[in-house]
């Protein structure tokens, strides 16, 4: 049995608080870790900002981890830490914001008044909070739009798809709304909802039960205020496949994510069997799925092609999809990374001189025909084992340290399960090629979704006109790569090239009109 899965099953004890102290506390127990880890959950995240305050929970949970405490200014707490080797952090997502506190053992006594402090009594002075927001401002004006298409691309498809709902908007929030962002607003949100009633504790490493009785004592302090939000967010299904192109000066080339809303969470045993049907379209940073090897190896057209079933939070950065952003809304995408525009392929081809647009439209084919060939035709028997026992094995990585496991085993309580990991191995683990492909028809569809392009403003037009009418997208090769090319896929492409979509709607924005 893998060693990792018998150490949790070993040593991981969950604890249900008394009435006294009712938060959820999540232990790890690791007698020889040199190391404590400390997570608070806390069940707010961007859906409790106030409309016209979008950005407040990250703003209010920022300035916590980039300001001083009524005790220690952050230069005193940076010069305190740096011996230890010990720090912290904060991730905001929609529903939950995590800290997380990781120190070595021998310094858990020094370290503790350090967390105490920012938790409890963050100074929230006023030089910090007007150099976090400055620095949150100048992502929503122009980091978003200037760091990464990618990125940008996928923040764009939440918007579209969540519109109209408290998951629309970024976590770090909107032009608008950060700049009317006070300091007293601050004070207000993290007194009404960084609060005890919507904390779970999470702790892991080698650590005295003295500690963790301190631990709960402490935050038992904090504030008792409720606060009553919709259960879960319900965006409208489209209607046909509907387009957002959004112009952008010199763009790398076309950005695209696209997808739909898809009523299943971890929380559900069919989540497993999705999974492997993902796993095989498409898992992120893997060189093995049919997007990355159509669309990449087959026809080099871009750096990598991948399929999600729920948020993955920083795909640009992470291997491994991280814990700490579980979500009860979810939804279906593809990532398409920036394939080439028209005018590349004319500097770089003169045999490409009259193209009109680039690769964009031919790569939304060609991936929405393979999600349409598996939910017509399933995964083979042969396919179907071949994933399963890749993922079998995969998902042990997602937990690799003290930090990941307490941080799925935290979320593993928000959804309403013990021990993800080892329970999607077991699920896996009795399926069959026929769940796998019931779930697939079940929950998978071409019809009707939501596609964002971040592209240069010289291919906007003519790619809008190309996608309303259905215009044929052949793809576009120089002749020396299209020489070496098998029958079998220019046959392939000539399929793709007049494949229908059920486009409903084009529009093409200005990238300075995002995120207002």
């Amino acid at each position: 049995m893998n060693i990792i899965k018998v150490l949790i099953s070993i040593i991981f004890v969950v604890v249900i608080n008394s009435n006294l102290f009712p938060q959820q506390v999540v232990e790890l127990k690791i007698p020889n870790s040199e190391k404590v880890v400390i997570k608070l959950m806390f069940k707010n995240g961007s859906v409790c900002d106030p409309a016209g305050k979008e950005g407040l929970t990250y703003l209010t949970a920022n300035l916590i981890t980039n300001g001083g405490t009524k005790d220690l200014t952050l230069k005193q707490i940076q010069e305190k830490l740096f011996p230890m080797a010990a720090g912290y952090g904060v991730n905001v997502d929609k529903e939950v914001t995590v800290f997380t506190f990781q120190v070595p053992k021998f310094f858990l006594a020094d370290f503790y008044p350090v967390l105490k402090g920012l938790i409890l009594t963050p100074s929230f002075d006023e030089k910090d909070f007007e150099r976090v927001k400055s620095n949150i401002q100048n992502y929503v004006d122009q980091g978003i739009r200037a760091s990464s298409d990618e990125e940008y691309s996928k923040k764009a498809l939440e918007d579209f798809i969540f519109r109209g709902t408290r998951y629309q908007h970024m976590v770090q929030g909107k032009i608008s709304s950060v700049q009317s962002i006070t300091l007293d607003d601050i004070k207000n949100h993290y007194k009404n909802h960084f609060t005890k009633s919507g904390l779970m504790i999470g702790i892991a490493g080698n650590y005295t039960p003295e500690f963790l009785n301190t631990l709960k004592t402490d935050l038992g302090t904090l504030p008792e205020v409720t606060y009553d939000l919709e259960a879960k967010v319900t965006p409208k299904t489209p209607e046909g496949i509907n387009v957002e192109i959004i112009s952008k000066d010199e763009a790398f080339g076309s950005a695209v994510f696209m997808g739909f809303p898809m009523d299943i969470t971890r929380a559900n045993d069919e989540f497993a069997a999705l999974m492997v049907a993902n796993s095989y379209l498409g898992e992120h940073r893997k060189s093995y799925g049919v997007l990355y090897n159509k669309l990449r190896e087959t026809r080099s057209m871009n750096y990598g092609d991948y399929s999600y079933i729920e948020w993955y939070d920083e795909g640009g950065g992470n291997m491994l999809p991280p814990p700490g952003v579980p979500r009860l809304s979810n939804y279906f995408s593809m990532w398409i990374r920036p394939v080439q525009i028209a005018k590349q392929l004319k500097i770089q081809y003169e045999e490409l001189s009259d193209i009109k647009i680039g690769h964009a439209h031919y790569s939304i084919r060609l991936a929405i025909r393979e999600v349409d060939k598996l939910v017509k035709n399933g995964m083979t028997k042969e396919n179907f084992e071949a994933t399963r026992e890749f993922l079998r094995s995969y998902i042990k990585l997602y937990i690799q340290t003290p930090s990941t496991q307490l941080g799925y085993l935290m979320d593993s309580k928000y959804y309403g399960r013990n021990d993800y990991i080892s329970e999607t191995d077991n699920l896996l683990a009795k399926l069959s090629v026929e769940d796998v492909n019931r779930a697939i028809k079940k929950y998978w569809q071409v019809d009707n979704m939501c596609i964002t392009i971040i592209t240069d403003a010289s291919e906007a037009e003519e790619l809008a006109a190309s996608l309303k009418n259905n215009t044929p997208s052949p793809m576009s090769y120089s002749n020396i790569v299209k020489a070496g090319l098998p029958k079998d896929v220019l046959q392939e492409d000539d399929e793709v090239a007049v494949y229908k979509l059920n486009i409903r709607n084009v529009e093409i924005i200005n990238s300075k009109e995002t995120f207002k």
